[in-house]
């Protein structure tokens, strides 16, 4: 199993179109082969942090997430959203 956490720091007045641009993204993305969970969470003290937690069967499965369509239309999307890229890390299970 891989995990991924992918913080956004998303400009404060883009925070209702950050959401409603991931909609599509988390919709399609749910209905993907080897995938677990895909949420999109905002942090309880700073709204302006959207940290989508995913969960993925392999590491081929999340390879193959970033090569589908609505992946490679809407994510790009996101540096006009936020204020810096997105803090991207990948997790495979230890123990």
């Amino acid at each position: 199993m891989v995990k991924v956490v992918a913080r956004n720091l998303v400009k404060k007045d883009k925070i209702g179109a950050f959401i409603e641009l991931t909609k599509e993204l988390v919709d399609e993305t749910r209905k993907e082969n080897g995938c677990i969970k895909y949420e999109l969470f905002q942090d309880e003290k700073d709204e302006t942090i959207l940290t989508f937690i995913e969960e993925w069967e392999t590491k081929d499965a999340l390879k193959k997430h970033f090569q589908t369509t609505h992946f490679k239309k809407i994510v790009p999307q996101f540096s006009q959203l936020t204020e810096k890229e997105t803090d991207l890390n990948i997790y495979n299970v230890v123990l």
